[in-house]
């Protein structure tokens, strides 16, 4: 009799894990390489407390624009910048009225060493380095706030020779990281967490410095009846995707 009624709960709970499944979507994501560690997060929690999942593809909006014109499958797209959804948006590649900004990034200039970037520009004008990082200032707005940064410090000419392009912000931060350069313009998520730079030492490039960095997203035209991507947009204006977003330096 036990052995009967456990089987039959068995089926029961079977029978509405398949029908829970039934209802769940995948969500194929363009994000901006900035947001990576963030968007990793928010996902995990996404996932976790609605059933659906998500297909993330981190790289540069210049890129993912590129991509998305040419008929990639992304339904939601997180881009470091305000201007690139809002031209998919008047091209008639998103759906209208789903465009918002999600976070506000900041520039930081940074190190791996303690020590070498101190709360100034300082290091720039006086350091001995051989080599400065930066993103493709034509892919990725973090790399074209760098080259403002250095335009309005006067030393866009003096550094040329020692700027090295990275296709993305994340690869910036890598040539930073493996010592491949010294230091390097990258994003504040990057090095950050929790009020605190969590590495090295690095100095937060002041807002007046270049333009602002609105990051927005939006849900693409393949996204349009899938609810899962609808889903997610929501999410990322809730509590739990605030939270983090704050917690890597961001702004809302």
């Amino acid at each position: 009799m036990i052995t009967r009624l456990a089987r039959q709960l068995f089926i029961v709970c079977a029978a509405l894990a398949v029908a829970g499944n039934a209802f769940a979507d995948q969500v194929q994501v363009a994000v901006a390489a900035n947001f990576t560690a963030p968007m990793k997060a928010i996902a995990a929690a996404f996932e976790e407390d609605t059933g659906h999942s998500v297909q993330a593809s981190y790289g540069a909006t210049g890129q993912f624009y590129a991509q998305i014109s040419n008929g990639a499958p992304y339904e939601v797209f997180l881009s470091a910048d305000d201007s690139t959804p809002a031209k998919l948006e008047t091209q008639g590649q998103a759906v209208n009225g789903s465009r918002f900004t999600y976070a506000i990034g900041k520039l930081v200039l940074w190190s791996p060493k303690p020590g070498v970037v101190d709360d100034s520009a300082a290091v720039l004008e006086h350091g001995d380095f051989k080599h400065l990082a930066i993103a493709n200032p034509k892919a990725a707005p973090y790399g074209l706030a760098a080259t403002q940064t250095l335009e309005k410090l006067g030393l866009s000419n003096r550094l040329k020779g020692r700027i090295v392009e990275g296709q993305n912000i994340t690869q910036a931060l890598q040539f930073v990281s493996t010592g491949n350069a010294e230091l390097g313009f990258v994003a504040l998520s990057q090095v950050y967490k929790d009020g605190q730079i969590t590495s090295g030492s690095a100095w937060v490039v002041p807002e007046t410095m270049y333009q602002p960095i609105s990051q927005d997203a939006l849900i693409l035209k393949k996204g349009a009846d899938n609810p899962a991507a609808k889903a997610l947009v929501d999410y990322l204006k809730g509590p739990k995707a605030a939270a983090v977003i704050k917690a890597y330096g961001y702004q809302l």
